[in-house]
């Protein structure tokens, strides 16, 4: 049998907890941040144009991203106890700091001059990539955590 993802104490310190709602808000606006900063990403590789733009949704999307990982931190130190590296969110709090290390090395390169704006925007599509990945562990723990609650209440229905 799988472990839950929260204890029953947990689980109350989450649903009380105002950075679960933090962290419902962020989330979201991350991704269509992403989508639209994407979209001018591809825009300006395929046409040249648009730099300026899409350079600044790519720091935008950084920018909310430090925030939804400070914001995730605390969330994992109200509910677990410890801001990173809880069991329950190991691995995907690991495949955060490729993220964060990737939309930082954008950064670095961009205002270094380190690359030209073409090799810029393929640091980006990188840390996209590592995102999108990132995101799909995220939806899977949160499936999992509604199918154990559901499971928890028709466990509790049955008593």
């Amino acid at each position: 049998m799988q472990k839950p993802l929260y204890t029953p104490e947990q689980r109350l310190r989450r649903d009380q907890s105002p950075w679960t709602l933090v962290q419902g808000i962020l989330a979201p606006l991350q991704f269509l941040v992403f989508l639209v900063s994407l979209g001018l990403v591809l825009h300006y590789l395929a046409t040249g144009e648009g730099l300026a733009w899409a350079t600044g949704s790519i720091v935008v999307k950084t920018m909310v991203l430090y925030t939804i990982m400070i914001t995730g931190s605390i969330w994992e130190k109200v509910v677990f106890g410890k801001y990173l590296f809880v069991e329950s969110f190991f691995w995907e709090d690991v495949f955060s700091m490729l993220v964060l290390a990737l939309h930082t090395l954008y950064l670095v390169v961009l205002f270094t001059g380190w690359l030209d704006a073409q090799g810029q925007m393929f640091v980006a599509l990188a840390a996209y990539a590592t995102y999108v990945i990132n995101a799909g562990q995220f939806l899977i723990k949160l499936r999992a955590a509604r199918l154990q609650a559901q499971a928890e209440t028709a466990a509790g229905a049955s008593s």
